[in-house]
Formats: C-alpha cells, structure tokens, sequence
C-alpha cells in the first residue's frame, strides 16, 4: 500500500473523510459528554490537528485518521501537572484556552483511529509518526498522549497501574499500544484514573451494549477496560475509563 497522510489545514477538501468511518469505536464509548467540546469544533477551531491517511490506490476511500488538541500547561494557569481526567480534562483545557484567546504551550493526541477491515496492517506507527511529525511542523516540542491500551479490554479486572507497566522479557510494554508509543520515543509517565466518564440510564445502556444490566454491581462490557458500575436500585449505570498518559519529546 502507497499510503498518503496529510493534515486537513493542508488538504480542506479532504476533511469531510474525516467522518467517513463505521465501526471505529463501540457504541458506548461514543457517549462521553465531554467530546462534543472537541469533535463539534474540530472543522473550525482544530483542523491543522486533524490527519486523515488514504490509498494512493484508493484515494476516495479513508484508511485512517487523527485528531489532537492543543492545551497550556504551566503554574501560571493553575495547571502544574497533567489532568488525571485525561482525555476528557485535555479536551476541557483546550476549549477553554480556545475560547480565552490563549497561546498553547503543548499537545495532547486525540485519537489514532484504523479502519476495522485494516487493522493489524501495520499503520499505527505509520499515523503515530505522521502525528508526531505535524505537531512538530506546528511548532511544538512536546506531544502527550492519554493512551488507550489496545489489549486492556481482555483484562478488565486487571488495574491499569499493574497493566500499564508490565514488560516482555525485551523489556518494551506488553500492550501492543503502548509498545507502539515507547517504540516511537515516547515515555510512560502515569496513570490517569478518570480519562473518560459515561453515565447513563440502565435503559440508555441496555441500548449501548445489548446487555441486560439488570444485576447490581460490576458488569463487564465488551470493549470496555474496567467493568461498568450498575446500581438497578438507581436506575443507572457508569463507566470510568483508565488510560496511560505518555510524553514524547519533539524538540
């Protein structure tokens, strides 16, 4: 495959690929709240963060895309560490610095996302490098990640501080994601606990998932990387995701 990966400021007209995809991401996860902040202003607040990938072969067709969001870090905003909300603080932080007018200090990837039926191909350290070489192109010498390991969905049970740090007898992580990252030049840092929180109604989950929740307690969804909290009693349902902030260093 002649893979072609451009970022939509440089290509405008390629950016309605960006939502060409099915099947991406499980119906559940689309739920978060916090997400419309960035996909809805992604066109006009965040295009030159945004990638798509594309078959020479096929260029009518997507393969692969790619969304980031630029942020301020920094003790003169009250912001002297990483936000353990990850994915759904970062995106917080860069609507806001948007709205007031801010200069971003760093970026925080997004989303690398491969389409289903191309999968195992080999294109995620090819979209891994291309983000890197964009936020570089920005003018950016830091790239942080709130990584969603690949493999934790097979261990749901598994805390995300055991999972993330485990190694092969070569020493790079076990998660083939992660490995991906580290291979690449980026470094662990932490966990952040709450990257992602979905609630909804057991109605609104039973429509989700296909799954009953009509247990109180811990249920494991498919896709998901820890069990969802269900109370039958309340009538709700909850999902707070874990993922791994990771730094790759640019400059």
């Amino acid at each position: 495959m002649a893979l072609t990966v451009v970022p939509i400021d440089e290509r405008p007209d390629l950016e309605p690929m960006l939502w060409d995809f099915d099947n991406l991401w499980p119906v559940f996860l689309q739920q978060d709240p916090i997400s419309n902040l960035y996909y809805n202003r992604v066109s006009e607040d965040f295009v030159e963060f945004s990638m798509i990938a594309f078959d020479d072969a096929e260029p009518e067709r997507p393969v692969a895309r790619s969304f980031a969001v630029p942020f301020v870090l920094g003790e003169e905003v009250g912001r002297p560490v990483l936000p353990e909300d990850g994915w759904d603080g970062v995106i917080r932080w860069g609507w806001h610095d948007h709205a007031l007018g801010r200069t971003p200090t760093h970026v925080s990837a997004l989303e690398i996302a491969i389409r289903p039926d191309m999968r195992g191909a080999g294109l995620a350290p090819v979209m891994l490098a291309a983000m890197r070489d964009n936020v570089k192109r920005l003018g950016f010498d830091d790239l942080y990640a709130p990584v969603r390991p690949s493999q934790k969905t097979k261990e749901p049970h598994t805390p995300m501080s055991e999972y993330a740090w485990r190694t092969r007898d070569d020493g790079l992580p076990y998660d083939p994601w992660l490995r991906v990252h580290v291979r690449a030049g980026g470094e662990l840092l932490s966990v952040c606990p709450r990257a992602m929180t979905i609630a909804g109604s057991l109605a609104e989950w039973r429509d989700w998932t296909g799954q009953p929740f009509d247990i109180t307690g811990d249920i494991e969804v498919p896709g998901a990387l820890n069990p969802v909290h269900c109370s039958v009693e309340h009538d709700h349902a909850v999902y707070t995701e874990p993922r791994v902030w990771v730094h790759h260093r640019l400059g």
